[in-house]
């Protein structure tokens, strides 16, 4: 499921500023807290993927299955 999400443009005298805002269903799923650093990291022109160096742990341990081979 996807969370459609508008790029905001803050322009001043001498600089540029674009925001993406998190809505608060996916902030609150990947436990972020005020204040905490992430870091982004660009892919390629069509995906950016976010990073955090400090992680919570996951509620539930979760296997991962390996897939079937044919």
């Amino acid at each position: 499921m996807g969370f459609p999400t508008k790029v905001q443009l803050i322009s001043r005298k001498a600089s540029e500023q674009y925001y993406i805002n998190f809505p608060s269903a996916v902030a609150q799923a990947m436990e972020f807290s005020k204040g905490e650093t992430v870091e982004w990291i660009v892919a390629d022109k069509g995906n950016l993927i976010l990073s955090r160096k400090e992680v919570p742990p996951n509620p539930v341990d979760i296997q991962k299955k390996t897939p079937r081979r044919a």
